[in-house]
C-alpha cells in the first residue's frame, strides 16, 4: 500500500479544519503495518504527536463496556434478556414493557438522549453553562429518575443514542464484578491486550509523558486549550493511544483472542457484531448498531464493523474490517475534520479501491470547486457561496442584513451541478454550470460567475 496518498488526504484535512494534532496506525493480519503522528500534540511547547501519544478515545469506550458485559454473560453472571431492574434499582419500562439489558447495549430502551454527557463536557471543557451532577452510579440513577416520561419508542424498535444507557451498564458491571468499573476494564480487557497505556483515571495520564493537549477548535479555527472532561466512565471515558488500540483491533479480528490470551469465545464477539437496529444516517446501505459497535454490511463489497468517538477536545475512530484481517486507529486532539471519513479513506486505499469515489469525497470535491465568491454583471452585487457542516449556502450580506440561503443536492453528477433551496414553501431550482475550469451559478433571476476563492 502507497501511504504517502493517504499523508496527503490527513495534510490536506488537518489544514483545513485546524486540527492541531493527529495519531494513526493501521492493522492487518495481527501486525501494524503502518503507524504514525502528525503534527503537534501541543501547540504552546511544539511537541509532536507520535503514535504514542494519549488522547480520549470517547464513545469507542461503549465497546470495551459491551465487551465486558459480554464477558460476564458468558461466565452466566447475567443474560442479556434481562431486565435492567434486576440489578440496578432503576425501573425503565416504555408502558408497561421493561427494558433488557441487550436495549442499552443496542441504544434501543425507546428513551431520547438525555443528554447529560453533552451537560457535563461542555461545562468542563468551558463551552457550555449547563451543569449536569453526575458523578457515580448514585448520581445517574438520580438523574434518570423520571426518565420513563422521556420514553418514544418500545424496546427494541428504534435506535436513539443514550450515554446514560453506557453509565448504568457500567453500574452492572460494578454491581456483578464488586470493583469498580474502570478497574473490571482495567484488569479483565486492557491487561490482557497488554494495552499498558490507557487510563481511565487522571492521575495515570498525569505521570505519562506523552499525552495531548486538548484544544477547543473555534468557528474561526483558532485552537484554544482546554482540559480533558474527567468524570464520563463507560459511556466515553478511555484514553488510549493508536498503538493500543491496535492491539484492541486485533483482539477482534482474532475473534476474542490476543497472543493466547482469550477475553471472550468468537459466537461473542459475533453477537457484538451483529445487526439489531439501523441507524438514522445511511451512506452505504443498511448502516445498523450491534453491541457497542456499528456495522456496515457493505463497504465497498466488505463487512465493516466501526466506531467513533468524541469529548469534543479529543476524537477518535476505529474501524475493521473482519474477513480481510485488516483495521484502522485514528485519534486527534480537537474536533476538525471527522477521523471516521478519514478512516474509511484509508481503509479504502488497503482494500485497493479509489477513495476518491467514497460518497462524501465526492461531495467534498464538488462542494470545494463551487465554494467561492461570485458576482453578477459587471460585479453589482457580490455572493459567497460557502460549505459549512457539510451544507453548501448561498450567502449575501449587506452592511446590516445577511440573506442566508442552503441548497440541497439533486445532481452533483456531470458539468451541470442541480441543487434547490426552499422558498415560500416550494422547491427553487439552482444550478451550478461546470466548464473549462470556470463556474458559473445560476439562481432565481441572477446569474453569477465565480471570480475568486473564500480566504
Amino acid at each position: 500500500m502507497d501511504f504517502s496518498l493517504l499523508e496527503s488526504f490527513i495534510f490536506e484535512k488537518m489544514s483545513k479544519t485546524h486540527l492541531p494534532g493527529l495519531s494513526i496506525a493501521i492493522v492487518k493480519n495481527g501486525e501494524v503495518i503502518y503507524s504514525r503522528g502528525f503534527c503537534f500534540r501541543d501547540l504552546e511547547y511544539g511537541l509532536r504527536a507520535t503514535p504514542n501519544t494519549l488522547y480520549g478515545i470517547g464513545s469507542i469506550t461503549k465497546s470495551f463496556t459491551a465487551l465486558s458485559i459480554m464477558q460476564l454473560a458468558e461466565k452466566g453472571k447475567l443474560g442479556l434478556e434481562d431486565y435492567v431492574s434486576k440489578y440496578i434499582p432503576l425501573n425503565l419500562k416504555s408502558g408497561e414493557e421493561p427494558v433488557k439489558i441487550w436495549h442499552l447495549l443496542s441504544h434501543t430502551s425507546g428513551i431520547p438522549a438525555l443528554a447529560y454527557a453533552e451537560a457535563l463536557i461542555r461545562y468542563l471543557t468551558g463551552v457550555g453553562e449547563k451543569w449536569a451532577p453526575i458523578a457515580s452510579c448514585e448520581d445517574i440513577l438520580t438523574f434518570m429518575r423520571e426518565a420513563n416520561q422521556w420514553v418514544l419508542a418500545k424496546p427494541g424498535e428504534r435506535l436513539f443514542y443514550l450515554n446514560e444507557g453506557y453509565v448504568i451498564l457500567g453500574c452492572v458491571i460494578e454491581k456483578l464484578s464488586g470493583m469498580s468499573y474502570e478497574d473490571y476494564v482495567k484488569r479483565n480487557v486492557l491487561e490482557p491486550l497488554e494495552m499498558n497505556r490507557s487510563f481511565f483515571k487522571w492521575e495515570d495520564v498525569e505521570s505519562d509523558l506523552d499525552v495531548a493537549t486538548p484544544y477547543i477548535i473555534t468557528r474561526d479555527g483558532e485552537c484554544k486549550k482546554s482540559v480533558y472532561p474527567y468524570g464520563i466512565s463507560a459511556d466515553g471515558g478511555l484514553i488510549s493511544n493508536v498503538l493500543d488500540l491496535a492491539r484492541y483491533i486485533t483482539m477482534f479480528l482474532n475473534r476474542g483472542t490476543y497472543k493466547g490470551n482469550t477475553l471472550v469465545s468468537p459466537s461473542f464477539i459475533e453477537e457484538m457484531e451483529k445487526p439489531r437496529i439501523n441507524l438514522p444516517l445511511q451512506i452505504f446501505g443498511g448502516e445498523s448498531y450491534g453491541y457497542g459497535l456499528s456495522i456496515t454490511p457493505n463497504f465497498l463489497g466488505n463487512k465493516l464493523v466501526s466506531h467513533g468517538g468524541s469529548v469534543l477536545v479529543y476524537t477518535a475512530y476505529m474501524g475493521y474490517i473482519p474477513e480481510k484481517k485488516m483495521g484502522i486507529a485514528l485519534m486527534a486532539n480537537g474536533s476538525g475534520y471527522p477521523l471516521s471519513q478519514i478512516g474509511l479513506y484509508g481503509l479504502a486505499l488497503m482494500l485497493n479501491e479509489n477513495p476518491e469515489n467514497l460518497p462524501f469525497i465526492k461531495i467534498e470535491r464538488v462542494y470545494d470547486e463551487l465554494t467561492g465568491l461570485y458576482e453578477t454583471y459587471k460585479g453589482t452585487m457580490q455572493a459567497q457561496v460557502v460549505s459549512k457542516g457539510g451544507i453548501l449556502q448561498i450567502e449575501i450580506k449587506d452592511k446590516y442584513t445577511d440573506m442566508i440561503i442552503p441548497l440541497i443536492p439533486e445532481n452533483i453528477e456531470g458539468s451541470m451541478k442541480k441543487f434547490y433551496a426552499f422558498q415560500s414553501g416550494g422547491k427553487l431550482p439552482v444550478e451550478f454550470i461546470v466548464e473549462g475550469g470556470k463556474v458559473e451559478l445560476i439562481y432565481e433571476r441572477y446569474r453569477l460567475k465565480k471570480v475568486g476563492n473564500l480566504t
